[in-house]
C-alpha cells in the first residue's frame, strides 16, 4: 500500500503541484483530504463486497476476475508509461494559501471521494487480503481500508510539506519516476495474478 500510494499519480501529483503553487500548508490541506477520501471508497467496498457474498458465491468469484484483470491493466498501463510523469507549479512552495485550509482540505476530499477509478481500485485491491477463517469478512475490509487511509494520510501530508523540493527533485530525475512506474506496474500486475489464481 505504501509503494503504492509513493508511486506517481493523479492524487499525489496534484498534492504536489498544490504545494509547490500555494504552499505547504496548502499541499499538507489538500493531501489529508485525498487521503480521507480513501474511507468513502472503504465503505463503498464494505457494502459491496458483502452485498455480492450474500447475493452469490460465483458473483464474487467474477468480481475477483473483474479485478484482477483491471488490476493487470494498471500494471500495463504503468508499465507502457513508466517516466511520463512531470509535476507543475512554483518551486518555493513557501508562497501564502490563496484560500481557508478547510476549504483546500474539501477540495481534496471530493476529488478523490468522486473518482471512479479509485472505487475500482478498493474493490479490486482490498479484497484480496481477506481471510475467510479470520471473521467478519466486512470487519476486515474496513480495517483494511482505515489502515490504507492512515498510511495515504501520513505519506500524502509530508509530500504536501515537502513538496517544493520533491516536485524539484522528480523533474530533474526523471529515471527514478520511470523507475517507480516500473516496479508499481510490476506490483499491480503481480497482484492482479495472484488474485485471479488464489481460490
Amino acid at each position: 500500500a505504501v509503494l503504492l500510494t509513493a508511486t506517481p499519480g493523479p492524487d499525489n501529483l496534484m498534492v504536489l503541484s498544490m504545494g509547490m503553487s500555494k504552499g505547504r500548508r496548502t499541499g499538507i490541506a489538500f493531501g489529508l483530504g485525498c487521503a480521507l477520501g480513501c474511507l468513502s471508497h472503504t465503505l463503498l467496498a464494505v457494502i459491496g463486497v458483502g452485498a455480492i457474498l450474500a447475493a452469490s458465491p460465483v458473483a464474487f468469484t467474477a468480481l475477483k476476475w473483474a479485478g484482477g484483470a483491471y488490476l493487470i491493466w494498471l500494471g500495463i498501463q504503468a508499465l507502457r508509461h513508466a517516466g511520463a510523469v512531470r509535476v507543475d507549479g512554483g518551486n518555493t512552495g513557501q508562497q501564502a494559501p490563496a484560500e481557508p485550509l478547510r476549504r483546500t482540505f474539501a477540495k481534496g476530499l471530493v476529488a478523490n471521494a468522486i473518482n471512479p477509478k479509485v472505487v475500482l481500485f478498493f474493490l479490486s485491491f482490498l479484497p484480496q487480503f481477506v481471510d475467510a477463517s479470520r471473521g467478519s469478512m466486512e470487519l476486515q475490509l474496513g480495517l483494511l481500508g482505515l489502515l490504507f487511509t492512515a498510511q495515504a494520510a501520513v505519506l500524502f501530508g509530508l509530500l504536501g510539506y515537502f513538496s517544493g523540493s520533491v516536485g524539484v527533485w522528480i523533474n530533474r530525475k526523471p529515471q527514478v519516476g520511470k523507475w517507480l512506474d516500473r516496479l508499481a506496474g510490476t506490483v499491480f500486475i503481480a497482484l492482479g495474478v495472484r488474485m485471479i489464481a488464489v481460490r
